[in-house]
Formats: C-alpha cells, structure tokens, sequence
C-alpha cells in the first residue's frame, strides 16, 4: 500500500533506525546493567534472528491492519463510532484503547503456554539493551496479526492512527528495553506515565514473580491498574534471562529459531529460587 510506504516507510523507518541508533550510543556511555556476554555477538544474533519478524510486520501484519482500519471506515464499526467527539479526542481514545490490549496481549503471551514457548525466545536473552527490542520469533508476529488486528476492529482506529501508534509502540520498546541509565529522578518522575528501562528490567529477571510483572508497553499505568507493577528493586541484584536457558553457548540462532517446537523445560526449581547452572556457565556470568 502506497499509504504505508509513506507514513511508515518513508517517516516511521528513518525515526526508528535514529531511536535505535542514539539509544546504542547512550547506553554505551551510561549504561544500567552490567553485561555478562559480547556485546557485539549478541547484535549479530539479534539483528540476524530479527529478519523474519522484521519482514512479516511489514509484509504481514502493517499491510493487515490498515485493511481492516480502512474496512472500519466503510463498515462504521469499532468504538469509534458508538460517539462523536473531536478528532483529537477520539483518536487519543483509540490510542489508549490500543496500549492496553498489547498490555493484555503480552500478559496472554506468559499465561498460555501455546505462547509463551514463542515469546519466551525474547526472555532467554541474557543481557538487556536495545537489541533485545528486535529479538522477537516470527511466530509471535503471526500470532500478534490475529489478536492486534481483531483490537483495531474493536476499537475502530483509523488507518493513520494504527500506523502512528505501531512507530510509538517501536520506539518505545526500544527505549525501555535499553540499557540507559537515567538519572533516578528523572527516571521515577517518566516511570508514572511511560515503562522506562529500570521497570522493564525486572520483567526480564530470571526470578518468576519478578518477570510475571510489568506487563506495559507504552504507558506504564496500565500495571498499576492490573495490579500487576513491581519496582524499587536494585538493578545490579536483577539476573536477567530464562533459568533453563542459561548457558550462552546453547543459545545459537538455529537454536533460537527451533526453541518453540521443541519440549519447553521447566522455569526453574520449587519455591521460585533459580536454578543451578553449570560451572561453565556460571564463570560466564560472573564476568
């Protein structure tokens, strides 16, 4: 469609790349976390396992979902079109609208286990910066064309609206997956509207209870309301990754991509504690 290509591909892209590109460079010189692995490896693995979703959500899933808001035009359906408010107004409904349902819909990807094992090849990254924004199986893009595009029906956003918001949903993964170090101040004072890079971290902890928390995507309120938040915890104390999955070396492109079709093991031990990794392991994280 001529009408991505000029709001997503010719404005959303350029945006994107300089987001992704300033975040590299800021959290090289403030960084949150210490890292336990190459860094360079791992954007080789990321940026490489990242091509196929890459793909399906410009082919796929963009072309889908601005069908179906261009189809709420002409079939007047979605919430959008039980009122009639200023534009602005309604547009910033469907925003809203949109924000939380990709809240619900990662809650849904760590609750059912048919998707988890797709969304957990993101958890098993054992460092957190904004690579880990693009680490995402082209399965679970499939599955997000379903549930993402059933919300734009729902809420009856217009096709601009789902572009701007699908460019702001990007960015801010990235933003909050990096490894920024943020003044706490300022960070504290963001974490009330928008998920920053100290809330995301704790949902990557290696610790269950920790990862099932902080489910945001754009604006961090939704947890609050959920019920669902969890801060206020040390970020040199966070272990980040997948306790069963903690050996660096095992966690190969081909085996990111095979992960999903095979056994899912086990999280980790009774009473939530990690797991044990082997000596091997456990001398690469302690680097």
């Amino acid at each position: 469609m001529q009408f991505i290509r000029d709001v997503f591909d010719l404005i959303g892209v350029p945006v994107l790349v300089l987001v992704f590109a300033l975040l590299f460079v800021a959290e090289t010189g403030w960084r949150l976390r210490k890292r336990v692995q190459g860094r360079w490896r791992r954007i080789f693995i990321n940026t490489l396992f990242s091509l196929p979703a890459f793909a399906l959500l410009r082919f796929l899933f963009l072309p889908v979902v601005v069908w179906l808001a261009l189809q709420n035009e002409s079939w007047n359906f979605g919430l959008n079109y039980l009122y009639q408010l200023p534009p602005w107004a309604e547009g910033a409904i469907a925003f809203l609208l949109l924000d939380y349902i990709n809240c619900i819909w990662h809650l849904l990807n760590h609750k059912l286990p048919s998707l988890w094992r797709f969304h957990l090849v993101h958890h098993t990254d054992l460092d957190l910066d904004v690579s880990t924004a693009t680490r995402f199986h082209f399965m679970e893009m499939i599955g997000s064309v379903i549930f993402r595009g059933a919300a734009v029906v729902l809420t009856g956003a217009s096709p601009l609206l789902v572009l701007v918001y699908e460019i702001v949903f990007e960015a801010a993964t990235q933003f909050h997956h990096s490894n920024l170090k943020l003044p706490f101040k300022t960070e504290k004072l963001l974490n009330k509207f928008i998920v920053t890079p100290r809330m995301h971290g704790i949902h990557h902890s290696m610790v269950r209870n920790e990862t099932d928390s902080n489910y945001s995507v754009i604006f961090s309120f939704w947890d609050r309301i959920n019920g669902t938040l969890k801060l206020n915890l040390p970020q040199d104390l966070i272990v980040t990754g997948v306790p069963s999955y903690s050996n660096p070396k095992e966690l190969t492109i081909g085996f990111l991509f095979t992960m999903p079709f095979k056994k899912i093991r086990p999280w980790n031990t009774p009473g939530d504690e990690i797991e044990k990794v082997d000596e091997e392991s456990k001398t690469t994280l302690a680097k």
